[in-house]
């Protein structure tokens, strides 16, 4: 044994008494005991031992230890699960049911009441939808579940499946859920913003694009060729401005506020991290209802 190992207890070991004889369990001083701590060579009765890989350990000890262990975390401070992916599947199955309802169970009042409907006064003497005011203010999430068309839930959830799993497992399930739907409030709030007067808009493409914009941002992040993520966005975005009927308002949005949101996350310092990420969330969140206030001085009663 190295002469600065705790030597363990012997029946020599002097005790805390000063008295011959065995020592004593350092917990139960009427216990004499011929074992000691791996660890930090106190005397431990069979009460207090603790079964370690090498002897035996002291509840002190074995409590140290539990503090020094670190959590294991993603890159980016989220919590390590055995399913990276769990979110993105559960969004895809919100999305699928909210199609199955509005597309042929609930045929046509639902995808009415839940759409990015907005009329304002100017048109017809009075605000409908978002722009009639805080109880309708839903919308700016409802719709961003919506579809009503196949070709149009087809390919978001395909986009959502290829772009989602990455960078849930990089974020964490909390992280990468704030920052879909962000983005899909951010780009809905953009569109009312710009045509809250007079709009009708629904899908989830404004948080697809957010994960676009965040993805682009992890990959700059971690070094990893840009190519690919952004040929797939530019391909999106030529396809958002040159096909009549596509929102682009809630396209430009949600990459805006996704990939702002990606750079309040991912480039957080390791010591302040939980403070910056969460002032980051705020903030987006707050500049969501900046513009929807805007909007509504512009567009409503």
């Amino acid at each position: 044994m190295l002469p600065d190992e705790p030597r363990p207890p012997t029946d020599h070991t002097p005790r805390p008494d000063g008295g011959a004889g065995p020592a004593r369990c350092y917990r139960h001083p009427d216990q004499e005991t011929g074992i000691g701590c791996s660890r930090c060579g106190r005397p431990i009765c069979p009460q207090c031992m603790v079964s370690a890989s090498v002897g035996f350990h002291c509840p002190e000890c074995v409590r140290g230890a539990g503090r020094e262990v670190r959590q294991a975390t993603t890159r980016f401070g989220g919590q390590l699960t055995a399913d990276g992916a769990l979110v993105t599947k559960a969004l895809i199955g919100i999305n699928l049911v909210v199609f199955l309802l509005a597309a042929y169970v609930l045929k046509p009042w639902l995808a009415e009441d839940l759409s990015l409907f907005s009329v304002g006064p100017q048109i017809t003497g009075y605000p409908y939808g978002v722009a009639a005011g805080p109880d309708q203010w839903y919308r700016l999430l409802t719709a961003t579940f919506l579809h009503v068309q196949l070709w149009h839930i087809g390919t978001n959830m395909v986009m959502l499946w290829v772009i989602g799993p990455s960078l849930e497992a990089a974020l964490g399930r909390i992280r990468f859920l704030a920052v879909y739907l962000l983005s899909g409030l951010a780009g809905s709030a953009f569109a009312f913003l710009v045509a809250g007067g007079f709009m009708n808009s629904l899908g989830a493409s404004g948080a697809l694009f957010g994960l676009l914009g965040a993805t682009v941002v992890m990959f700059r992040r971690t070094r990893t060729p840009l190519g690919p993520v952004v040929a797939l966005l530019v391909f999106n975005l030529v396809i958002t401005f040159s096909v009549a009927g596509i929102d682009w308002r809630a396209h430009v949005g949600g990459l805006v506020a996704g990939a702002l949101t990606a750079v309040g996350l991912m480039y957080a310092p390791r010591e302040h991290r939980t403070l910056v990420q969460s002032l980051t969330v705020a903030g987006m969140a707050g500049l969501v209802l900046l513009m929807v206030l805007v909007g509504m001085a512009r567009y409503g009663a």
